[in-house]
């Protein structure tokens, strides 16, 4: 039986009635069908990691708490599953990045935490999260099994393998990246294509669709050390073979609808069986480099 999924994506930028833009935006999505959402990175906020700053701690919240309440009875209204992603407060002096998966009844039907932290200049994101410990795991949903990883984690084939493994329908990643305004035309071109062709290569690594929701528009550094982050949008579905289903602008809010043939990722694997031919036997991926010192290590 052929399977399909309706996934809107809502690529947007910070603006002053942020969470009601972000509502109704989702609204829209509901209205023509969608059955999965997915929203960006941080994006009841603007990207704070710009600047270490001890007071944007305050912006974090437990989870539950009020904003997974709001979200969580926005999908059940809608009758869609939600992925949100937030700064969640553990503990005072334990905070995540976190991605929060609303089943259509608004239940959490689970979580993940940032597993790949960066600390780049503009992306202090060491100073604000403590790394994931729920590991790769795939949150069972009432539309299938999603594997949601967050920004950063769409460089490493690792995350995106171990959701495969686990059973993944959908690789997801709610995303905030951008350029530095001072980087080259041909720089910013060669990064914003590292960027989807990774995440394309899960897709075809796995045989699996992958939907990437980026922020857009200029954020400025508080700081007045940068120029800021010009997020570059860009958002984008990906079929199981890397195929590209729809791409969002670069330099608008945008949304997009797609309808995603699940049952197509069963035949790519019966073309490409990659899972099948791994040679499990012969992969050591637990040591950080192969060098002598780690073998002589053990």
């Amino acid at each position: 039986m052929n399977r399909s999924l309706k996934t809107g994506l809502v690529q947007t930028s910070y603006s002053e009635n942020n969470r009601k833009n972000i509502e109704q935006q989702i609204r829209k999505l509901a209205a023509v069908g969608a059955e999965l959402v997915v929203l960006q990175e941080l994006h009841d906020s603007l990207y704070f990691c710009q600047t270490e700053n001890v007071a944007l701690f305050d912006l974090a919240e437990p989870i539950p708490g009020r904003t997974t309440d709001f979200y969580g009875e926005l999908a059940a209204e809608l009758q869609i599953v939600l992925v949100a992603s937030l700064f969640e407060k553990r503990a005072p002096g334990l905070y995540h990045n976190t991605a929060v998966v609303f089943d259509k009844d608004g239940t959490i039907a689970g979580k993940y935490r940032k597993m790949h932290i960066p600390d780049d200049p503009a992306y202090y994101e060491k100073f604000y999260f403590t790394p994931g410990d729920l590991g790769f795991k795939p949150i069972q949903t009432s539309v299938g099994k999603l594997g949601v990883l967050v920004c950063w984690d769409q460089w490493y084939p690792e995350a995106a393998r171990m959701m495969a493994l686990q059973g993944a329908e959908i690789l997801i990643y709610p995303t905030a990246i951008g350029w530095e305004s001072g980087d080259t035309p041909e720089e910013k071109e060669r990064q914003q294509n590292a960027w989807a062709i990774s995440q394309r290569a899960h897709a075809v690594a796995n045989g699996l669709p992958v939907v990437s929701v980026n922020r857009v528009g200029l954020e400025k550094d508080p700081s007045g050390q940068t120029n800021g982050i010009q997020f570059w949008g860009h958002s984008f579905v990906a079929g199981p073979q890397g195929e590209l289903l729809a791409v969002a602008s670069s330099d608008v809010p945008e949304n997009l609808l797609v309808e995603i043939d699940l049952t197509r990722s069963e035949n790519v694997r019966r073309w490409w069986p990659f899972l099948r031919d791994r040679r499990i036997d012969a992969y050591d991926l637990s040591k950080r480099y192969l060098d002598e010192e780690s073998n002589e290590k053990g």
